[in-house]
């Protein structure tokens, strides 16, 4: 018989904290959820007040017969699941099944995963917070009432078994939208004059860029305007007007939240969000460090917080004096923003001294990356800012005002160990001009001119979707990465070259959502019930209240538009091209894939076939058509439409104009593993006929 019997979430977790407790305690793990709503139906009883119908996880009878034999024989148990709302809804569905008083003092949670943490939490056990539980249910309830009550929309105009929800949906609008004003952007030209120009004294060359005219900014919009500059200027003499000395100071970013270590892992090491909360549970729940033995290296890995403990503050300090010196550490606080849920510090490491090198041998390459960005971000965040001496000159020829700036790193600060990415930013360099004096005159050696035109914004990458969905306030730490991964999953949308672009079925799943329900399908309603949720955890409104407003006019929309759904049928696109079978005029229809066609006859006929999509530029080997298609994961390859028979044109990058490849640089051009791959890949394309005439 135990004394103690602790319930984590996963196995890793448990292997780490058994290590730290001596005597007689067992500590096992749930596996995630034990008990959720029902898949086969709402699971919520509309007529009783929205009361949830909570049934057992399938596969998970034998599970909960061990906790339950094993919790019966312990002294004591304590529900250790992870230190969110998530978390704190499956201790209560876990105190329920073993039939623990919800008033019980049962609740213990680690921000981090150390000896010292892990005891001293054992010592203070609290109650199961029901503001937390009641939000997540709240979140939980009204997802599945948006879901269930959305989708049948999607399977009569579309498709059966897709599906709508209430963040997802939002996200691929997003996504929709940007590709829309994409495709509406009409580039503006607009120019650029520049001037080499030589200081004689030092006969050292500079570069200046025009700016204005008698003290006012100028725009060059034509190239006929910069002939006239041109011509005004040609023979004019270049005097230095103002000469201003400066400093420029640069302050460290804050330690990571979730979505900061999202964003910087994306840009940074190429992670998809996934894989970077993947790893970070690793590097929380433990690893095994030499003589160490398994710790949690990092502190909790959900959260917006940027609040970090006067003891990892200090112990910050030590490191930077030590390591550098007393002019590079800065004692700081970040202001953590309005709407965060201040409950974790920031995401930063447990141990100061395990610095990412020394314990490179004792993780994954993808543990070791992380975890350095971790750590070095968070160290970075507690030393001094950087400094650069700055000068700009004004030069002036003829009524026109050119501008020549230059810095120079003077003081590394927080840039010996870290500079944050951002997206699109270049990295600050160091550049120099000669040193002027007000009145000189300087020597114009080159004039030129360059033209260019205004650019589309930018698709969404993962980074920048999780910053745009933090800043609107759609979703929170623990929800970023599931809702991108189930709208890739979902074929929504899909990755090019990191890219987020909306599919065919995307854009029409999107249509008829924000047609029919726009009220729910927006920004602002996504944000206003975030809010909500969070009113829901702080207890000052009841979760089922959140429901029950929302439910009313919710309901009464979805009554309307299946009304007017009623008598319409699918709508299908009707393609020119005949079925080789039957000869009817094949349609366009969406299946798990995307578009694809078939023959309207099904079941008679069951002819269907995937859309070839070719390009413009033809085959470098034997001039035929290149066709594009795509790998199971989304890659998009080149293959030429003869391949399999006279051409063994296969390509992960797409040929250039003029391109001519002879059959043996083909050959040495692509390695076997790749030709190997994209043929696989071409073979399922093919297959996927077969599979979608079951769809």
């Amino acid at each position: 018989m135990a004394d103690k019997l602790i319930i984590v979430e996963s196995p890793a977790k448990a292997n780490t904290i058994k290590k730290f407790l001596g005597g007689n305690t067992k500590v096992l793990a749930s596996m995630g959820h034990i008990r959720d709503l029902p898949k086969s139906k709402l699971g919520i009883d509309v007529e009783h007040n929205f009361e949830p119908e909570y049934i057992n996880i399938r596969g998970k009878g034998d599970l909960i017969k061990t906790l339950k034999k094993e919790a019966k024989a312990a002294k004591k148990v304590y529900l250790a699941t992870d230190p969110d709302r998530e978390g704190e809804a499956i201790a209560w569905h876990l105190a329920h099944i073993l039939e623990i008083p919800e008033d019980s003092v049962c609740r213990v949670t680690f921000n981090e995963i150390t000896k010292e943490t892990v005891q001293n939490s054992i010592k203070q056990p609290r109650k199961i917070d029901m503001n937390l539980t009641d939000a997540q249910q709240a979140r939980r309830v009204l997802d599945r009432i948006v879901g269930y009550k959305m989708s049948p929309v999607l399977w009569k105009k579309v498709k059966r078994g897709l599906s709508a929800g209430r963040v997802q949906s939002v996200a691929v609008k997003l996504i929709v939208d940007r590709e829309e004003e994409i495709e509406k952007f009409i580039p503006e030209e607009y120019w650029n004059i520049y001037v080499t120009l030589l200081e004689p004294n030092s006969k050292k060359k500079f570069l200046a860029s025009l700016y204005g005219k008698e003290g006012k900014k100028l725009e060059i919009h034509t190239e006929e305007e910069v002939k006239q500059i041109l011509n005004q200027i040609e023979k004019a003499k270049y005097q230095v007007t103002d000469v201003k000395k400066g400093e420029k100071k640069r302050t460290p970013a804050p330690p990571f939240t979730t979505s900061t270590m999202q964003q910087e892992a994306s840009r940074k090491l190429g992670f998809t969000l996934k894989k970077t909360m993947s790893v970070a549970q690793g590097l929380y729940e433990g690893v095994h460090v030499g003589e160490r033995g398994t710790v949690g290296l990092i502190t909790y890995m959900r959260t917006d917080s940027t609040r970090i403990s006067e003891e990892a503050r200090a112990a910050a300090k030590n490191h930077i004096i030590s390591k550098y010196g007393n002019s590079y550490y800065e004692n700081r606080y970040y202001k953590t923003k309005q709407n965060a849920q201040d409950a974790h510090e920031a995401i930063r490491p447990t141990y100061i001294d395990l610095e990412p090198e020394t314990i490179k041998n004792y993780l994954t390459n993808d543990q070791f990356k992380l975890y350095r960005l971790i750590y070095h971000r968070f160290i970075a965040s507690q030393m001094a800012q950087a400094i650069y001496d700055t000068v700009s000159a004004t030069i002036e020829a003829n009524h026109y005002q050119f501008r020549s700036t230059g810095q120079t790193l003077k003081f590394k600060g927080f840039m010996a160990l870290y500079v944050e990415t951002l997206e699109g930013e270049k990295e600050e360099e160091n550049t120099s001009i000669p040193e002027l004096t007000v009145r000189q005159e300087v020597k114009k050696e080159k004039l030129e001119s360059k033209q260019s035109f205004t650019l589309a914004p930018a698709r969404y990458t993962e980074a920048s979707l999780v910053k745009a969905l933090e800043e609107k306030g759609i979703g929170r730490p623990s929800t970023y990465s599931p809702t991108i991964t189930t709208i890739l999953e979902r074929r929504y949308i899909e990755k090019e070259q990191k890219q987020l672009v909306p599919t065919e079925l995307g854009k029409i799943v999107n249509g008829l959502l924000v047609e029919n329900f726009s009220d729910i399908i927006n920004v602002e309603f996504t944000a206003k019930i975030e809010e909500e949720f969070d009113e829901v955890a702080e207890g000052k409104e009841p979760w089922k209240q959140v429901i029950r407003e929302f439910y009313g006019p919710f309901e009464k929309q979805v009554e309307k538009v299946e009304k007017e759904l009623e008598h319409v049928e699918l709508i299908e696109e009707v393609s020119d091209i005949p079925c080789e079978k039957c000869g009817r005029m094949m349609v366009y229809k969406y299946g798990r894939y995307g578009k694809f066609l078939a023959c309207p006859g099904y079941p008679e006929c069951k002819n269907a076939k995937p859309i070839v999509e070719t390009i413009e530029e033809p085959c470098p080997v034997c001039g035929g058509k290149v066709q594009v298609k795509k790998t199971k994961r989304g890659r998009k390859f080149y293959v030429c439409e003869n391949n399999g028979t006279s051409c063994e044109y296969i390509s992960w990058n797409k040929p250039k104009i003029g391109e001519v490849w002879t059959p043996e640089e083909n050959k040495t051009k692509k390695t076997t593993k790749t030709k190997t791959r994209a043929k696989k890949a071409s073979t399922k394309t093919k297959k996927t006929a077969t599979r979608k005439k079951k769809e």
